[in-house]
């Protein structure tokens, strides 16, 4: 009866320290998921602008 009791006491601190932390990490990982997708908009960007740049370059001399 006692490695329950044990399990249960360990279960039972789990669950309140998940409900403790979600407070803090649940708005942490959200903030950083907005900034990952900030930053992944702006690489999508420049790789947009860079192509374009090149794409003009190559069609200024066509190669006949």
């Amino acid at each position: 009866m006692r490695p329950v009791i044990g399990l249960a006491a360990v279960g039972l601190l789990g669950f309140a320290f998940w409900k403790v932390a979600r407070i803090f990490f649940l708005p942490l990982f959200m903030m950083a998921l907005k900034v990952a997708f900030v930053i992944g908009l702006v690489m999508l960007a420049m790789w947009w602008l860079k192509k374009n740049q090149r794409d003009k370059k190559d069609g200024d001399a066509p190669a006949e």
